[in-house]
């Protein structure tokens, strides 16, 4: 039985609709009504340890979608709670969805580093999917406001992913586990966007010109200050700016297209809405 958790995430659910459907699938959420219809379903909750303990019961391979942003204390205990109720449980393989190495700079890299670590030490099988940042992120990033995006990217780019893609991957390896044993997966894209490239796309697919002004990472953290948002997801977006900004993001060489047997989805295409996919 293949159990997967976070089908409640954005790219758990993408996960979720593309199991659903197998009769050797279960899909883990902490709300479990709003998993695909007819799709068996456990409650899975990694702040609730019995649920680890009742919902990992049977599964053989587990595809764990990574909790979720948080402080890393947090994020840490929840995976480190979740691998250890599926050693338990007599899980013999674990899938689990990571971050690329080009993110190493980023504030949120140190727990998928720590969760990559506790699996290679664990006593399950494993693969780690490292996804890069998605398409749909730099999207949100560089919005265009009065005709410009005024992101703080400088000349840096990233070699943005589709989400779907990434969705893909997940399944494809999560119900064929053995044949990826011991296996680490850089998925990134194959083309590496930055401002002008964006301002560019969205020019050509809105018939408006879109023009690309870099902003400063100061006004970006005075900007994302105001929204009232979480404490430890300020530095984390400001932090994301700056790696792109400053060239680590940009890497374009990866396991993406071997994997899903066809070229991945179009960054730009995804970004202006123009992907057939």
């Amino acid at each position: 039985m293949i159990l997967m958790t976070g089908a409640t995430g954005a790219l758990g659910r993408l996960v979720a609709a593309r199991l659903a459907g197998r009769d050797d699938v279960v899909i883990g959420s902490r709300a479990p009504e709003t998993v695909p219809a007819g799709a068996p379903s456990r409650l899975i909750d990694f702040e609730d340890h019995a649920s680890l303990e009742e919902g990992f019961a049977g599964a053989d391979t587990l595809l764990l979608i990574s909790a979720g942003y948080g402080e890393d204390d947090v994020v840490i205990a929840r995976h480190g709670a979740a691998i250890e109720a599926a050693e338990k449980a007599g899980v013999s393989h674990i899938v689990y969805t990571s971050l690329s190495v080009a993110g190493d700079h980023l504030t949120y890299a140190l727990a998928h580093r720590w969760t990559e670590r506790r699996l290679r030490e664990g006593t399950a099988n494993w693969t780690i999917l490292r996804n890069g940042l998605y398409a749909e992120l730099l999207a949100t990033l560089a919005p265009v406001v009065d005709g410009r995006i005024t992101a703080p990217l400088g000349s840096g780019r990233l070699a943005a992913v589709a989400r779907e893609d990434l969705a893909d991957v997940a399944a494809l390896v999560a119900t064929d586990a053995s044949a990826h044993a011991g296996r680490s997966y850089e998925l990134v894209g194959e083309e590496a966007v930055g401002g002008v490239e964006l301002a560019a796309a969205l020019t050509e697919a809105t018939g408006s010109t879109v023009s690309y002004e870099p902003s400063t990472l100061a006004e970006a953290r005075e900007a994302f200050t105001v929204l009232g948002l979480a404490s430890f997801q300020v530095p984390m977006l400001v932090g994301t700016y700056s790696s792109i900004a400053n060239g680590f993001m940009d890497g374009t060489d990866g396991d993406l297209r071997s994997l899903l047997g066809a070229a991945p989805r179009s960054a730009l295409e995804i970004i202006t809405g123009k992907s057939s996919r």
